[in-house]
């Protein structure tokens, strides 16, 4: 169903493009797939709902039962395999990540590269699952505890890094013995497949890893939800989304990982060195477009260094290129869609109002979802760029005074997932990182991401983690044996 375009001839396996429609019976509804770049269109995928997710499940439940009585050994070197695939067709699935998400090439590669990574790591991980002995308290008795898989999951992946999102879900299930059905974002669902078609081609067998399509994930979440036979919700994505998923996953206190939203506050203080601040800032600000959930979202220059720091930082911005992603000069590509471009000129033009300044920046490309990058100064809290999640090249500075106000600034927030700052006295280091209420703080640097670092937030950021080795722990379950009569 994937319909001719450029993108199947830039390709050196335009195989990597199948789509397996087995349970789509034929004249049943499709979807489109655009470059959000051009707006060429690059696939037709079939439009599935509740019974095309339900017969997943079923087969995902079938194969279960054999996936998870394979040696660790076995299981590891399906996954090694599959990683060693993803390395040899990296160039492909990085175009075809350019091509239907819209970030620049470069950055398309890296995230293909951080995909393979994880895929790795829990290749080796699957080898490491241990139990434990306990001692016993009387002499006739041994007490054990094993660790075994949950069982189906049902994840869901979002469109910004539609590559290393699947190998973070699907990768650890793997390893834990999980099966796995995966539902993409509508978006950017052709990585997504060419990810899973290399899978099989490594030789993960038939159910173990199930893709569903569609052009809206409402009807699917709620049969993941609502299914019994899926044992776990892996789900990554927004918070308001999150909240109905846990919702619908009560009834049946489903095991559920969420990885929500953001509003990541990036500190400067007067002690940094504000070279690598500003280009720390560059990295976590205007990454992907600053359509990350890591995204530097508010950031706070102490007075002293305010002005330097956003003189230099607004000269940085203004030399970033804006263009298509396959452009070698491009670094920040389109928005994924025209609502979240209205979000951005929104917070842009209520800042403004609210006496907010432009140093670069603050419109679009003509009729496209291309934005400028905007920096932003005289900014307050009561701005919707200071309290909302902007999800765009949009930078926000805040003046502060007292280091111990821009913490509880930083700290007043729902969300918890990711912090920076930059500082150079090793005492207010330890006393900042230790005080901001965050699953995550990079110190010094505006890039943390690493698979064997547990990724993951605190408040309404979400639950569970996902990478290292406590990655893993999502999907297991501990069973308690006790041994009597010896």
């Amino acid at each position: 169903m994937i319909s001719p375009s450029s993108l199947t001839r830039r390709l050196k396996t335009p195989s990597l493009l199948s789509v397996d429609s087995k349970e789509q019976e034929p004249g049943c509804a499709t979807f489109e797939v655009r470059n959000p770049s051009t707006g060429e269109l690059l696939a037709r995928l079939p439009d599935m709902g509740a019974g095309e997710a339900a017969a997943a499940i079923d087969r995902a439940e079938v194969a279960f039962v054999a996936w998870k009585s394979l040696t660790a050994r076995a299981r590891s070197n399906l996954i090694r395999r599959w990683y060693e695939l993803i390395h040899e067709n990296a160039e492909d699935l990085a175009a075809i990540l350019t091509a239907e998400m819209g970030k620049p090439l470069d950055e398309a590669r890296s995230e293909v590269s951080h995909a393979a990574a994880y895929i790795q790591w829990y290749a080796e991980e699957a080898n490491r699952i241990y139990g434990e002995t306990i001692p016993a308290s009387s002499e006739d008795r041994r007490l054990f505890v094993l660790r075994q898989p949950v069982g189906v999951v049902g994840a869901i992946t979002p469109w910004n890094f539609p590559a290393s999102m699947v190998a973070r879900k699907i990768a650890p299930a793997l390893a834990a013995g999980c099966t796995v059905v995966l539902k993409p974002a509508e978006q950017t669902p052709l990585v997504a497949a060419a990810m899973v078609t290399l899978a099989r081609e490594a030789g993960v067998p038939q159910g173990v890893v199930e893709i569903v399509y569609a052009s809206e994930g409402d009807a699917i979440g709620r049969e993941f939800c609502s299914n019994p036979k899926v044992r776990k919700i892996s789900f990554t994505g927004s918070t308001e989304v999150g909240r109905i998923l846990m919702r619908q996953c009560a009834d049946q206190i489903k095991k559920v990982s969420f990885e929500l939203g953001g509003n990541a506050p990036f500190i400067v203080f007067d002690d940094a060195d504000i070279d690598a601040a500003v280009e720390g800032a560059i990295q976590a600000k205007f990454r992907n477009g600053g359509q990350t959930c890591v995204s530097a979202n508010r950031l706070y220059a102490q007075s002293k260094v305010h002005d330097e720091f956003a003189e230099k930082f607004a000269a940085r911005a203004r030399k970033l290129a804006v263009g298509d992603g396959f452009d070698p000069e491009s670094r920040i590509g389109p928005l994924i869609d025209r609502h979240l471009l209205a979000k951005v000129e929104y917070h842009v033009a209520d800042a403004i109002q609210k006496g907010g300044l432009i140093h670069c920046g603050g419109r679009r490309y003509h009729e496209s979802t291309f934005f400028e990058p905007t920096v932003l100064t005289n900014v307050t809290s009561d701005m919707a760029v200071a309290r909302e999640e902007t999800f765009g090249p949009l930078a926000a500075i805040i003046r502060f005074d007292d280091a111990d106000d821009v913490v509880r600034q930083a700290n007043d927030t729902i969300y918890g997932l990711a912090a920076y700052f930059f500082a150079t006295d090793h005492r207010r280091v330890w006393r900042v990182a230790e005080a901001l209420e965050y699953g995550m703080v990079g110190i010094n640097t505006g890039r943390m991401s690493s698979e064997a670092a547990p990724f993951g937030g605190w408040k309404q950021s979400g639950v569970g983690r996902e990478g290292s080795r406590h990655g893993m722990d999502e999907y297991l379950e501990m069973k308690y044996v006790c041994l009597a009569g010896l």
